[in-house]
Order: C-alpha cells, then structure tokens, then sequence
C-alpha cells in the first residue's frame, strides 16, 4: 500500500528533496516508525511531499505530479496554516471565497482517482505572537471544515486537541512558536494521524 503526505512545513520537516525514500524528521517519520512494525507482512510504501510553505492553491497547483501520478491508495494532507500566516507576514488579506474553491478542487481532484483521502487539521497553539491571528484562523477551519467533513474519508481534529492538552500543559511543549510541533507535538499528530490510516489500510 503506497501512502503520500501532502502538505507544507508540518509535513515536510526537513526532508531531502533529492530522495523519495526521505521523510524528514516530524510526524510523518514518527508514524513510519510506528506503523510499519504493526503490519510486518504488509509492503507500506510513505512518501512525503511536503513543501515548506505551501498554502493549498501550491498543493492544488503540484497535486498531479507529486500526488495523482504516484497512483496512491491514499493521501494524508495537511494544510492550511500558511494561509493564516501569510496575512500577518506579507500582508496578505485571505479570500476565503477562492480558499474554498481552491480545496473542494484540491480534494475532489484527489477523491476522482479512487484514492483514500484522509485530512489532518491545522491548528495554532497561543503563542503570544500568534493571539491575534486566532480571529482570522477561525474562519479559516470554518471553511476546511466544512468541506472536509463533506468530502475526505477521514478528518482529525487537531486544533481543539492541541488547545485542548494546552490547557493543562504549557504549549510550549507542543509547538515553542504555536505552530511547528515540537518532537511531542509530533508525536501526538502521528498516534492520530495513524488511527485513521489504519482504518483504511489494504
């Protein structure tokens, strides 16, 4: 069974570009390392394609070649933070209209082929530096959840159980600038990520 990740930095996490077989050092190694042990005799093939700063119009624009070409069983996909981000970086104000158009095109590109489609949420943890984008980054999970919960076979919630742990735990244990996880943020999106992967497993 061939699984892809798609995604931006969370996915990503520092993976050499230059070889298939890499997938970094976040969650997606993590649940590597967790998976292919519980099923010895099945041939699971990870690929990561995780680009650094990605919003979803990148992963829409690169979904053939890096995705739908690879003929996977199944894409896990996480995306959407950059979207938030990028406003208070670049100045660049969110057209949630397009943002909408782009990911119902971007997953209903990927369910045409027959693939599994499994979407982890992005999230952001209260950073001091982050308090304000919160306003903004609502409505975006307005949006991605309202057409992921319409159209992917799986969808984990990551933004309520990472401020959920947050609560009791300092976020800084999870993500020191309340958006790229720490190894223990990782950890928890690959112990869920996995859950809903092995549902679907072939």
């Amino acid at each position: 069974m061939r699984i892809v990740f798609f995604g931006d930095s969370i996915t990503d996490c520092g993976r050499d570009r230059n070889d298939v077989k890499s997938l970094g050092t976040g969650y997606v190694k993590i649940l590597s390392d967790k998976l292919k042990p519980i099923y010895p005799d099945m041939d699971i093939e990870l690929i990561n394609k995780g680009v650094s700063g990605d919003e979803v119009c990148d992963l829409l624009a690169r979904v053939k070649e890096d995705v739908i070409d690879l003929k996977p069983d199944a894409v896990v996909m996480m995306i959407g933070i950059n979207n938030t981000l990028h406003k208070f970086k670049y100045g660049v104000e969110p057209d949630f209209v397009k943002f909408r158009a782009d990911l119902t095109e971007l997953i209903t590109k990927l369910k045409e082929t027959g693939m599994v489609v499994i979407f982890l949420e992005p999230f952001l943890l209260p950073a001091p530096d982050k308090l304000r984008m919160r306003k903004v980054f609502n409505e975006e999970l307005a949006v991605i959840n309202d057409v992921c919960l319409k159209l992917c076979d799986e969808f984990v919630a990551y933004d309520e159980m990472f401020n959920g742990v947050a609560e009791s735990i300092p976020y800084t244990e999870y993500s020191l600038d309340g958006v790229h996880p720490t190894h223990r943020g990782s950890r928890l999106i690959a112990d869920t990520a996995i859950k809903a992967i092995r549902k679907h497993l072939l």
